[in-house]
């Protein structure tokens, strides 16, 4: 059953942002913004910057992950007073990969009118010219920042099928991508780095492309968005068996190393390359 929302209650307006160009603004969203009495921000100075090139002259107060417990239960409290409140994040949807989850789920409790105002996504805009399966994928937001919980994650998802979803720090994509190698094996990849601004970059390829690419850079800058394909039939299907007949293959028709042994394999199959480097020291530990 709906619950009845009180007419004498503001309305909590979740406002979607540009995540770079400000052209990106939607005409509901500008009116909205100029319509509330309040506008909650992330970061007030970012915000500030949207409002100035559009001349909104409105009261801005922070909400973010320092504070958000906090100001909350004030922020309800105006709402229910009759307030019209709009909340914006730092770009794109708030709530995703930002503290508007907490203020979404107490308004909802306090039995407040929550309205969306739809826009500009980094996921969605990512995967929409990625040229990855766009039928199926599951955003997974920032990976963790540990490379144990960074690595449990990971071998938590390498067989599913669905294309994933990745917030990444530039300074550590290189390290994360070569993770994402030792775990998955070499699938194919885009890294968005700084969509919609004026140095966008799409960079599409397998894993170890983008690494090798990547690894020719003196320093990676801007915000990151990764979409990586799922795990296949063809690489999920291969048994010890067929690996190491390739692995055999492979050795028999020159005196590679092992490194590049694993590697060539891994190219051919998108088997992790943990998985390729341990069958390929049992076979030379058979010789």
């Amino acid at each position: 059953m709906v619950s009845d929302i009180s007419k004498a209650t503001g309305t909590l307006y979740i406002v979607t942002t540009p995540i770079g160009n400000l052209s990106d603004i939607t005409i509901r969203a500008l009116d909205t913004l100029r319509m509330v009495s309040l506008i909650i921000a992330e970061d007030t100075r970012r915000t500030m910057k949207l409002l100035n090139a559009y001349e909104i002259r409105a009261k801005v107060e922070s909400f973010n992950e320092h504070n958000q417990y906090d100001k909350s239960a004030n922020i309800i409290e105006k709402l229910i007073a009759g307030n019209d409140i709009a909340y914006v994040s730092d770009a794109g949807t708030p709530g995703i990969s930002d503290p508007g989850f907490v203020l979404i789920n107490k308004a909802i409790v306090a039995n407040v009118s929550i309205v969306p105002i739809p826009g500009v996504s980094a996921p969605i805009t990512a995967i929409s010219v990625s040229g990855l399966p766009m039928n199926r994928f599951v955003f997974y937001g920032f990976l963790p920042t540990t490379k144990s919980e960074k690595v449990a994650l990971l071998e938590s998802l390498k067989q599913k099928p669905e294309s994933m979803i990745f917030f990444e720090s530039p300074l550590r994509l290189l390290a994360t991508l070569k993770m994402f190698l030792e775990v998955f094996g070499n699938r194919r990849i885009v890294i968005a780095r700084e969509m919609t601004k004026l140095h966008e970059e799409f960079l599409r390829g397998n894993i170890n492309e983008i690494v090798e690419k990547l690894k020719l850079r003196e320093t990676i800058k801007g915000e990151v968005t990764i979409v990586i394909d799922g795990a296949s039939v063809e690489s999920s299907d291969f048994s010890d068996e067929e690996i190491n007949t390739i692995i055999i293959n492979i050795s028999e028709k020159g005196n590679n190393s092992l490194r590049d042994i694993v590697k060539e394999v891994t190219e051919i199959t998108g088997v992790a390359k943990s998985r390729i480097y341990r069958l390929a020291l049992l076979c030379k530990s058979k010789k």
